[in-house]
């Protein structure tokens, strides 16, 4: 259950419409690498999520981004309010205006509808976590792109402060590799999947070294304090002291 409040996680205040950049924004929104796909995707991969530091991550991190998708939508919406039909047709935005008006639609810079197929939950810890990792680099890349194209400064502002955030919970998630690493067989941590099978006092992994001997997993990290895993603010960094 979320509570909701009534102001953006960064301000958004564009003084000057261009359907021309809400076109390249959009990509952020409902592209392959956009904000609505980053946060199902981690809301959903934390139901697998067998250790509960991790879980209380990606329910930050996934809400975190609930709140870009918000971000964005605003900046798109900012950036084609009072447009003229003029301007709708010479900045090309004519073919989305006739299907959805200045309405916020998720899709990519190029058109291409939002889908589900653009992002995995695959129900293997690390291979979920290291996706992850992949996503954030994927969505700073772009934000990056668009900062290459976008001059005004009210717009490049927010952007901005979403490529930080992009950057931030990369690290994050790193750390939650490593977390879930020290919870796995230190030679092998390919040799169960925590998520779903058994854990090695049922079914032991195997010593690659050679000797067929059970191997022995690290222990397991202590449990930060709090339900939440301990975490300063919404992504678990220290900003929100």
């Amino acid at each position: 259950m979320w509570l909701y409040e009534k102001r953006l996680q960064y301000p958004v205040n564009i003084k000057t419409p261009n359907a021309k950049m809400a076109q390249f924004i959009m990509s952020q929104y409902g592209g392959p690498d956009g904000e609505i796909g980053a946060s199902m995707r981690y809301l959903s991969q934390r139901y697998a999520m067998p250790y509960k530091e991790c879980k209380a991550l990606l329910t930050d991190i996934g809400t975190e981004e609930l709140a870009h998708m918000e971000i964005v939508a605003a900046i798109i919406h900012q950036l084609t309010r009072d447009l003229t039909l003029e301007e709708i047709e010479s900045s090309g935005f004519g073919p989305y205006y006739i299907d959805h008006a200045t309405g916020i639609w998720p899709q990519a810079a190029g058109g291409i509808p939002f889908n589900a197929c653009e992002f995995q939950s695959k129900g293997d810890t690390i291979t979920d976590l290291f996706e992850d990792m992949a996503a954030e680099q994927k969505a700073r890349s772009t934000y990056d792109n668009i900062l290459r194209v976008v001059k005004d400064p009210d717009v490049c502002d927010p952007i901005r402060y979403l490529r930080e955030r992009e950057i931030v919970h990369f690290q994050r998630f790193g750390e939650a590799a490593r977390i879930v690493q020290d919870h796995l067989d230190s030679k092998d941590f390919y040799a169960f999947n925590p998520a779903f099978d058994p854990t090695p006092a049922v079914l032991p992994a195997i010593d690659q070294s050679g000797n067929g001997q059970p191997a022995v997993p690290k222990a397991a990290v202590n449990a930060a304090d709090g339900a939440d895993g301990g975490m300063d603010c919404c992504c678990g960094c220290s900003a929100g002291k």
